[in-house]
């Protein structure tokens, strides 16, 4: 006999369950949306290099203080990219000469 009660008392106890585990009402509030911050600047200092190009390419790294971050891969993309050509004009320059081998051999 006291099989069949505790059948009969989980049989309600499930079914009871059951309903509180039911979603409440259909119109339950939902989640506020997510929204990002707002763009803020990081306030990083910037050392001028002496180099004017390659201040001008480090200045043009505010402008991405007041774009969302997506926005920001354009701003380094661009800086890098003059960064690189700012480098690169480096090598087509003539730098100082090569003493001639004979300057060395008369050295030693």
């Amino acid at each position: 006999m006291s099989e069949s009660v505790s059948e009969a008392e989980s049989a309600g106890s499930a079914e009871i369950a059951g309903r509180a585990e039911s979603p409440a009402e259909p119109h339950a509030p939902s989640e506020p949306a997510y929204e990002p911050a707002a763009p803020a600047p990081l306030n990083l200092p910037r050392t001028p290099t002496g180099d004017a190009e390659v201040d001008a390419r480090l200045a043009r790294l505010a402008d991405a203080d007041h774009l969302a971050t997506d926005g920001h891969v354009e701003v380094y993309e661009d800086v890098h990219r003059g960064l690189r050509d700012a480098l690169t004009a480096l090598d087509g320059r003539p730098g100082p000469p090569v003493p001639s081998p004979s300057y060395e051999q008369s050295r030693s």
